[in-house]
């Protein structure tokens, strides 16, 4: 098995542990594109069919993100349980973990699968033309098939991941965007003979997709020599809930967590739609370009966790310290030059989206606010991520529970809406700026509030592991 946690000799210790994590977070970076470049494809390629087509595909895509990222962030578990297995040298029990991983990948995504289909019944309740609400109902109907592979894939990834293989996952995320783009082309506008499907071609592609991507993460892990020693498919085993039990404990915090993050930033969307259609678009190009920048970070936070998990399993806290402020470092650090590259390309950025001039100035306008919180967010993802390492993850889900929902959202209606029932207000609603100031401050209280998390949970391990004997850094 590949193993990163020596450092050189010859390099300092935090050389060496940025040049380990880079290792290990950018191929990570390329798969996290490769599968936001799966949602850009669908909504672009869907354009070109009619309005009708595309609002269907994004009123679907919209719900299938928000199930799509709370699956994922409630599989994370699987990362830490094995980077601790692996760290302590307990590589025969990894196969287990990996199996009851599979397990409840299946039952988390049919779970997943099943609050999509339901989410379907809320479209025809909600003011939305009667074909759309159709066409974005059988989107996730069909759509929603992929679920539990992509629970199970998850499961995979995060068992590659925390035995530092991280490469595959980046050639799946590509192969997957690749076969997604090329069904769209054959399924949304009937291309060499197959029926034109439009937005229902759109979620076929999708769906194949996803069992596409695990089939190839089995095949991979059952043939690369990397698996071998922890190889996880050496026979049948049947769900074992004393140890699927304690994954969920672990992954559901994490999934709440990214269910409300997403479902907070939605919300900000549809509270900003009274304000036309150029505070709408503005919102959505400031938001996408924000969220595509975020895959950085998220990818050092990620590899970060396995790191710190890896220490942890090896019993040395100090380490698991050190490895986790180097990946905070590393986040902040990207988080300092994408805060001054949006600041001066502000301008250049909402060109590249949009050739309406309204839509450009407000655009630049709220990328100043997304420059703003570049630290903040680059902060809060690190800091979480390394007290998942320790296997702790209520804290996180507390603190960024209260970020979105106990200050975001509040402060962003308030500034935003600006409602005369509300003892203090602005004299006029500020609009989606108000929005993005309220993003601001609660990103800052999260960031503030995880730091201090992760640094008195770190000292407390190290307290507690006083009179054991470490490893050397």
């Amino acid at each position: 098995m590949t193993s990163t946690t020596s450092p050189s000799s010859t390099a300092s210790p935090v050389r060496t542990e940025i040049s380990t994590l880079w290792r290990l977070s950018w191929p990570m970076l390329v798969g996290q594109l490769a599968t936001v470049g799966m949602g850009v494809a669908d909504v672009a390629m869907t354009g070109h069919v009619s309005a009708e087509e595309l609002a269907a595909v994004s009123l679907g895509t919209s719900v299938w993100s928000i199930v799509l990222v709370t699956v994922m962030g409630t599989m994370m578990a699987i990362n830490t349980v094995v980077a601790h297995e692996i760290g302590a040298a307990r590589y025969d029990q990894v196969p287990h973990s990996v199996r009851q991983a599979m397990w409840k990948g299946l039952l988390v995504g049919l779970v997943g699968c099943l609050f999509a289909n339901l989410c379907t019944l809320l479209f025809g309740h909600v003011g939305l033309d009667e074909q759309v609400a159709g066409r974005a109902a059988m989107y996730l109907h069909v759509a929603s098939l992929g679920m539990p592979a992509f629970g199970c894939f998850r499961a995979l990834y995060g068992y590659s991941t925390s035995i530092n293989q991280t490469k595959p996952i980046m050639w799946i995320a590509i192969l997957g965007c690749v076969f997604n783009v090329f069904v769209n082309w054959l399924l949304i506008y009937g291309n060499w003979g197959f029926p034109q499907l439009g937005a229902v071609g759109c979620a076929v592609a999708t769906a194949l997709g996803m069992w596409l991507m695990l089939g190839a993460m089995i095949v991979w892990v059952k043939h690369a020599p990397p698996y071998r020693q922890t190889y996880p498919f050496t026979g049948w085993e049947g769900p074992d809930w004393k140890a699927i039990g304690p994954m969920l404990r672990l992954g559901l915090p994490i999934g709440i967590t990214y269910f409300a993050e997403v479902s907070a930033f939605g919300l900000i969307s549809l509270l900003v739609a009274r304000f036309g259609v150029v505070a709408v678009s503005s919102h959505q190009v400031a938001l996408n370009f924000s969220s595509l920048v975020f895959m950085v970070p998220l990818s050092f936070a990620i590899g970060m966790m396995t790191r710190v998990g890896q220490a942890m399993g090896e019993g040395n806290p100090q380490r698991a310290r050190f490895v986790g402020w180097v990946g905070v470092g590393m986040s902040v650090s990207f988080g300092a030059l994408s805060a001054l590259g949006i600041a001066i390309f502000r301008w250049e950025i909402a060109a590249a989206y949009t050739s309406d001039p309204a839509v450009q100035a407000a655009c630049a306008h709220l990328l100043l606010f997304a420059a703003l919180f570049q630290l903040s967010d680059a902060t809060q993802v690190a800091t979480a991520s390394a007290i998942r390492g320790y296997q702790v993850t209520r804290p996180p889900m507390i603190i960024q529970l209260l970020a979105f929902w106990g200050v975001s959202l509040p402060l962003g209606c308030i500034l935003g809406l600006a409602p005369g029932w509300f003892p203090w207000t602005p004299a006029a609603p500020m609009s989606t700026t108000g929005f993005w100031i309220g993003l601001v401050v609660a990103l800052t209280v999260a960031a503030v509030l995880l730091t201090w998390s992760f640094e008195k949970l770190a000292r407390q391990r190290i307290r507690e592991g006083a009179k054991q004997p470490l490893a050397a850094m």
